[in-house]
């Protein structure tokens, strides 16, 4: 018997600096029950859904910083999300800023299943942007000094009749992140993003933008046999644009579903877990045709390096 998880690919349209966390949970809750509606099983929600992308803004103080955070989950805020949640019975992953009892902060996705439990959680690695005030550009891109790096690894948790791994935005651009899940069984990945249209260091590649956003995700879903769903907060959010493109991808890399515009919009697909089967009983046979003892450099080094290093 197929495997069949209805995932609902959530998008969010622009958040306002002065936006209330009350918004953008009712927003959530509008979304919540429309894929309800469309019979989903599971919602994944963008990256940093509760406020705006405030990496964007330089800060100083702790106090300027941490009003973006969220001191535990769920919390009086989020709590009626939670709820709904449960009483329609679908789980959700939904990213939001965490700051620890002791301080640290992290960029941080959790996963809930249907009886509205936690039961995955991860903290994103791969950290774009700069730590230092760069004035020279249209908008900062903080995410160095706002966030510590993840210490979760990523974690692929039995959920929804299935295996789940999780990663955040620039996560997704990066190979390893999809080998270390696919390493790990994980039949389905989830993750939110919040990507500028405009990227100032290389300008030239803004009419990019949205191409490499579904080719990593699309390659990351066919090299690995896994499903891959990926949304975004999109629109234009305090003057910087955001990249839709929020989609549902099959093992086979193919798109399945994709949102059309750049505000709120549910997409729902049937992912059918088996098929993961395809690819990785054949083309990419991990156990029958990787040859890690050839791939050590990627784990040995941090940065390129020259010559004929094994």
């Amino acid at each position: 018997m197929s495997r069949i998880v209805n995932v609902a690919a959530a998008q969010m349209g622009p958040i306002a600096l002065d936006e209330p966390r009350s918004s953008a949970v009712s927003r959530m809750m509008a979304l919540l029950r429309e894929a309800k509606d469309e019979h989903a099983d599971l919602v994944v929600f963008p990256e940093l859904a509760l406020t705006t992308f405030f990496p964007r803004w330089y800060m100083v103080t702790d106090a300027e910083i941490e009003r973006f955070f969220e001191r535990g989950m769920p919390n009086p805020d989020v709590q009626p999300l939670f709820d709904l949640a449960r009483e329609l019975s679908i789980g959700f992953n939904l990213g939001y800023a965490e700051l620890t009892p002791d301080g640290q902060r992290f960029n941080t996705a959790i996963l809930v299943d249907k009886a509205g439990q936690i039961v995955g959680k991860y903290r994103k690695v791969h950290l774009p942007g700069h730590f230092d005030n760069e004035p020279w550009r249209p908008f900062q891109h903080l995410e160095k000094r706002y966030f510590e790096t993840g210490n979760l690894g990523f974690p692929v948790v039995e959920a929804f009749g299935g295996k789940v791994g999780m990663c955040i935005c620039n996560d997704r651009r990066w190979p390893e992140t999809y080998r270390v899940m696919g390493l790990k069984g994980a039949e389905m990945i989830v993750l939110g993003y919040n990507t500028p249209l405009h990227y100032p260091p290389a300008p030239e590649h803004d009419y990019l933008q949205d191409f490499h956003n579904r080719l990593v995700m699309q390659a990351g879903a066919y090299q690995n046999g896994t499903w891959v769903v990926g949304v975004a907060k999109a629109g234009r959010e305090e003057g910087c644009d955001l990249i839709g493109g929020t989609c549902i991808i099959a093992p086979t890399g193919e798109v399945v579903a994709e949102c059309a515009g750049l505000e709120d919009e549910v997409v729902v697909a049937p992912c059918d877990l088996d098929r993961c089967q395809e690819i990785r009983s054949n083309v990419f046979n991990f156990a029958l045709h990787r040859e890690p003892e050839n791939y050590q450099l990627i784990t040995a080094t941090k940065g390129a390096v020259s010559g004929d290093t094994k």
